[in-house]
């Protein structure tokens, strides 16, 4: 059940004949009061008597009475709504619900003779309007501050109460909407999203791939953006504003907004915050040796997990919000035919990126320098390691999900979890080709290898071994373990390390995971010599060298006692 208050107005007649009306497209039918301050106020639409201007005299009584003392924005107005899929209230049960939301946001509280004078229409099955004219009957305004907040709480009390869908809510941290014009602008000039959202989506995106703030402007304006910079009079920068030139008002002049406005984290000491210069890293300090920018992405990406079961809020909100500029900065650089789908997982993510837990940014700085070189390196030939980065992404984003559902943050879990459904398929598009060289190199194993791998599989998860042998992606795997056991790495304790953080029991091929899995785990671990053979030198997976539509498979969620 969502409550949505309105902006005070100043005409109760013109509420009220909009309430009767038809509508905007002739949805309200059978207009009609269903409760009302006093029990007797006239129902225009059931009393063939009763007209809107009387309705709106008797509203406006005490107004007329406090005169100057008056508001000059008088009335109150708050739509109540179930779900599509609740059962439909009776006008009793409606009646009910108005006068809770009244009581508790403060503009009728129950048992107060002076309480404001208010009537509730129903004019479809799933809402109410609640029209309140804000003059108490000793001639003071309502006590409603936070009114919103207040209606949110009591309804989220009826849900359970009645039974209804249980909506999720937020913190106060989402960013702003856009309106009703804004929308109906977008769609007058041909756009799916409005300036806000476009400029939104530039923004982060731009964030995600500067060094510093002098190239997060410059990089803005040669996007086409117009950017307007604030100076306090040192000369130090304020702030800053944004505008698109194909948006103008009435006057032709651009429509701006501030980076605050757009989303609390785009503000310019949100994100100077962020650019701030840290000492890099040249070397991989757990192996001495480079990595490229997608292999340490990769590696950051797959700790992530543990760093959000491990370090306290502040750090994991900070790597929380780093998963989310790495979503950001993928639609930059990965091929085409995947952009569409990880543009849409980087927006879902975007809700679940904040939260009112501050973060520590100077703890993911390392995998915030990594982004930032990939979007300057050539995309990877070998299309496996795309599908690694997205693997291992797709088990950040699950366990930022559940990072958020523990913590009761409801619009954070919900958008971690669209997020992952979008990065899904885009991995599913990633891993075909990849998956399929490797299955065919698993094909040509002779049986002795394999029944040897089958061995092994059965020592490390007897619980599985017989689900992952009849899987069709079971050869894939098989050579997997057999390459990693050419290079040096012993297999029982990989897929122990595999196995060890996530259930695996849920997931549509438990051998497709294990693969990628494993994949990860040797790229990260430290490297030995490699024998003296072919296949010793051959990274896993690097023969593919393309990408494509991939098979189903489902995430495996997180352990519940993690």
């Amino acid at each position: 059940m969502i409550a949505k208050i309105g902006k005070a107005g100043a005409n109760t007649h013109g509420v009220l004949r909009y309430l009767y009306g038809s509508g905007r497209a002739n949805e309200h039918t059978d207009p009609h009061v269903v409760a009302s301050w006093d029990g007797f106020a006239p129902d225009p639409g059931r009393d063939e008597a009763a007209t809107l201007a009387q309705l709106a005299t008797v509203l406006d009584l005490r107004v007329k009475q406090a005169e100057d003392r008056a508001p000059a924005k008088h009335v109150w107005h708050c739509s109540v709504r179930t779900a599509p899929e609740d059962p439909v209230l009776t006008d009793e049960q409606w009646a009910t619900i108005a006068r809770r939301i009244l009581n508790a946001t403060g503009i009728a509280p129950a048992g107060d003779p002076d309480a404001c004078r208010w009537v509730a229409v129903r004019h479809a099955e799933d809402h109410i309007h609640i029209v309140a004219t804000k003059v108490r009957g000793d001639l003071r305004e309502p006590r409603n501050w936070n009114d919103y907040l207040r209606a949110d709480k009591e309804c989220a009390a009826i849900e359970k109460e009645y039974g209804l869908r249980q909506v999720v809510r937020g913190d106060r941290t989402a960013a702003k909407r856009p309106t009703r014009a804004e929308k109906e602008k977008a769609l007058r000039t041909g756009h799916t999203a409005t300036p806000r959202e476009r400029l939104r989506t530039t923004i982060r995106t731009t964030a995600a791939a500067a060094k510093g703030t002098e190239e997060f402007f410059a990089i803005l304006r040669s996007a086409g953006v117009l950017v307007d910079i604030q100076y306090f009079p040192s000369g130090d920068i304020r702030g800053y504003k944004v505008a698109l030139a194909d948006d103008t008002n009435a006057k032709g002049e651009p429509v701006w907004f501030s980076g605050s406005t757009l989303g609390p984290d785009l503000s310019y000491p949100k994100i100077s915050e962020r650019l701030a210069p840290t000492e890099s890293a040249a070397m991989d300090r757990h192996s001495g040796r480079r990595r490229t920018a997608w292999q340490q992405v990769t590696y950051a990406a797959d700790r992530i997990p543990d760093v959000l079961d491990e370090a306290n809020d502040a750090v994991g909100q900070a790597h929380i919000t780093v998963l989310a500029e790495t979503l950001d900065a993928l639609p930059l650089i990965a091929p085409a035919s995947y952009r569409p789908q990880l543009a849409r997982a980087a927006a879902a993510f975007e809700r679940a990126s904040r939260s009112r837990i501050r973060a520590r940014h100077q703890q993911a700085q390392a995998t915030r320098r990594a982004i930032k070189a990939i979007v300057r390196e050539p995309a990877p030939k070998d299309g496996a390691l795309l599908a690694i980065l997205l693997d291992a992404l797709l088990l950040a984003v699950v366990a930022a999900q559940h990072w958020h559902h523990t913590r009761h943050h409801d619009q954070q879990a919900e958008a971690a979890r669209q997020a992952a459904e979008h990065l899904h398929a885009a991995y599913q598009a990633a891993a075909l080709q990849p998956l399929t060289v490797i299955h065919q190199r698993g094909l040509r194993l002779t049986v002795t290898v394999q029944q040897r791998q089958a061995a092994l599989v059965r020592q490390a998860l007897p619980d599985l071994a017989e689900q992952i042998l009849t899987e069709p992606g079971w050869p894939a795997l098989a050579a997997t373990l057999t390459e990693a056991q050419k290079a040096g790495h012993d297999p029982t304790a990989l897929l122990a390390d595999a196995t060890r953080r996530r259930e695996l029991d849920t997931a549509t091929s438990i051998s497709d995971v294990l693969t990628w899995r494993l994949h990860r785990l040797v790229d990260m671990a430290d490297e030995r010599p490699a024998r003296p053979d072919s296949a010793s030198t051959t990274r896993l997976g690097s023969s593919a060298s393309a990408t494509g539509p991939g098979p189903s498979r489902q995430q495996p969620p997180r352990r519940s006692s993690r």
